[in-house]
């Protein structure tokens, strides 16, 4: 979950909301993964599946700091940034800052007046009310030496708003290739209905889980119906798929994680993002 504001403070919190626009990320995603196609003859997951994390793989630096506009006083609006950088790794620290800048805006009719995270600052500054405050989020949460998974978080408050905004996304780097893979590279031709009917059977062992589903299954069902999604992130031990919060559930369940086995995706994904057979 992303972090919220501490209990002294007398904003509003950051309560989540479904998932800001990204189209800019899904752009850039694409624009990264330009650069040669997906090796099919070299598996990207390693063949002992024994943990969701690790530690393995490109070297990551913070990018860390806190601010509040230059020259203001009492009340001001506040900028908070826990990224990474990967060093001798220009494309992958890029697309990381740029995705960050573009999932802060939220005008799906016109483009954002930035690109990276500077932009976006400098323009917050001049753009910003004296209670706004915005947190962007980057952290590992998978890796390997061959691939990179990566989440972004960003949330926003602007002033006056009941609540604010959160939007989350998995980006899959392929170290070698020094491409973002989007989820027509992981998949096999033809088969995103497969993965769909995977995550649908995921997504009912999940509410199976829970009892307030349980107690009322048809009226759960009717209020928060199984929905597919593109945020997915490849992991020690399975296809890992990231919902927003109200996406699927009521904002008490958070930000709803289903795993979806390798096993169950034989077929479904493309061979070289699944482990070898032992």
């Amino acid at each position: 979950m992303l972090p919220m504001l501490p209990p002294s403070d007398t904003r509003p919190p950051l309560s989540p909301r479904p998932a800001l626009p990204i189209a800019a990320l899904a752009l850039a995603l694409a624009l990264a993964g330009c650069a040669g196609g997906p090796r099919d003859n070299l598996s990207l997951v390693p063949a002992r599946l024994d943990q969701q994390t690790r530690q393995d793989g490109l070297f990551t630096q913070p990018v860390k700091w806190s601010r509040e506009r230059p020259g203001c006083q009492g009340e001001c609006p506040k900028l908070t940034v826990d990224s990474l950088a990967f060093p001798g790794h220009p494309r992958l620290t890029e697309l990381v800052d740029h995705a960050l800048a573009a999932m802060t805006w939220v005008d799906a009719q016109s483009a954002a007046p930035y690109d990276t995270l500077a932009g976006f600052e400098a323009y917050y500054w001049k753009t910003a009310e004296s209670r706004d405050e915005v947190q962007l989020t980057a952290r590992t949460r998978y890796r390997n030496e061959r691939l990179t998974v990566v989440e972004l978080d960003a949330a926003q408050y602007r002033t006056g708003m009941a609540h604010g905004m959160t939007g989350s996304q998995l980006l899959n780097w392929d170290n070698a290739a020094e491409k973002a893979l989007t989820i027509d590279n992981l998949l096999a031709p033809g088969a995103r209905p497969a993965f769909d009917a995977a995550l649908r059977a995921e997504h009912a062992r999940w509410l199976d889980q829970h009892a307030d589903a349980i107690d009322n299954r048809d009226n759960f069902d009717r209020m928060w119906p199984f929905a597919p999604s593109d945020n997915v992130g490849l992991t020690d031990l399975g296809v890992l798929v990231k919902y927003q919060p109200y996406e699927i559930a009521p904002y008490a369940w958070g930000q709803p994680e289903l795993l979806i086995p390798y096993e169950r995706l034989r077929g479904v994904l493309r061979p070289q993002f699944l482990p070898p057979r032992t």
